[in-house]
């Protein structure tokens, strides 16, 4: 069938389709492309493999099924930054998101980590989208800068200081936990904190 859009799908093959990506994920962050299999993904699913291959026939499509996904939902937070608001606001409010995504999507943040560190071969038009939303979004930021609400810095950079500082907390969530004595959701709302005062404190408008 391979129809990942649902469209034309029963009830039932989107239900069976949504396992599929669900397994694919667990068996895709967890082992990466190349230690992942259609065997896994299918025994995870709780199909058998001729029943998945129905839905998608090779491993690739289903990685770029839920590699699509996981993408546009990774930079939902990057589109709602506000030209409007200011920059204290959007940037806290960004940072959070960020940290809200580490916590409730680590499998995702695993997944887009491990499609990055093999060289992105998948997505590598998907980074072009990218780079376009990062530089609509840096000129928001040299406006700020303009109007003296932050210290010059390159936006870029500064993007790429928070997604190092929040993406962390869910690429490297065993070191983390070990170094922290913490398995609670109370660890991302300290992160919250110490992120902020280190990006806040180097952002602070010089004389």
């Amino acid at each position: 069938m391979n129809d990942q859009s649902g469209k034309g799908q029963t009830r039932i093959q989107k239900q069976n389709s949504r396992k599929i990506r669900e397994a694919a994920l667990d068996v895709f962050s967890a082992e990466g492309f190349r230690g992942a299999t259609i065997d896994r993904i299918a025994a995870a699913a709780g199909m058998s493999k001729p029943n998945l291959l129905y839905y998608y026939a090779t491993k690739e499509e289903i990685y770029r099924a839920v590699l699509d996904a996981t993408l546009d939902n990774w930079l939902e937070p990057l589109r709602a930054i506000d030209p409007d608001g200011d920059a204290v606001s959007e940037l806290r409010n960004y940072i959070r998101r960020k940290l809200e995504m580490a916590r409730d999507f680590p499998r995702e943040s695993r997944l887009y980590a491990n499609e990055i560190i093999r060289g992105a071969p998948i997505i590598t038009e998907e980074l072009e989208d990218l780079r376009t939303l990062v530089n609509e979004k840096s000129e928001i930021i040299r406006g700020w800068i303009a109007r003296g609400q932050m210290a010059e810095i390159d936006p870029r950079h500064l993007f790429f200081a928070i997604w190092a500082m929040t993406q962390h907390y869910a690429d490297f969530d065993a070191q983390v936990r070990t170094v922290l004595d913490d398995s609670g959701d109370g660890r991302f709302n300290d992160a919250a904190r110490a992120v902020e005062t280190l990006v806040f404190s180097g952002l602070r408008p010089r004389p």
